[in-house]
C-alpha cells in the first residue's frame, strides 16, 4: 500500500510552512497516523512531532453538454497535516 499520494502545495500550506514547520501531503484513506508518520520519515529524512489526519467528502459536480445535463461527485480523500520537529524543513521544489 502506499501510504504518500502527494504533497499539497497551496497558498495556505505553504504560509502554515513557512510559520508553523507544518506541511500538508494527500494520504491513502485505509493509512493511518503512525504509517504516515513513517513513510514522510523514511522519505523526506525528518523528523515529525505530530500528524492531524481529516477526511474530506467528495463534492458535487455538474455540467452541460451538448446532449444533457451530467451530474456527478469528485472523490473523497484523506490530507494530513504534519508538524515537523523544530529546524527541520521539506523542500517539494527540489526535484523539479
Amino acid at each position: 500500500m502506499e501510504v504518500l499520494v502527494k504533497p499539497l502545495i497551496t497558498e495556505k500550506m505553504t504560509e502554515l510552512s513557512e510559520k508553523r514547520g507544518q506541511y500538508g501531503f494527500v494520504v491513502n484513506r485505509k493509512a493511518n497516523k503512525l504509517e504516515v508518520k513513517q513513510a514522510i520519515e523514511k522519505m523526506y529524512g525528518v523528523t515529525v512531532d505530530s500528524v492531524n489526519t481529516m477526511i474530506i467528502p467528495g463534492k458535487k459536480r455538474s455540467r452541460n453538454t451538448k446532449t444533457k445535463f451530467i451530474v456527478g461527485r469528485t472523490s473523497a480523500v484523506k490530507k494530513a497535516i504534519v508538524t515537523l520537529a523544530e529546524g527541520d524543513t521539506i523542500d517539494f521544489y527540489s526535484n523539479i
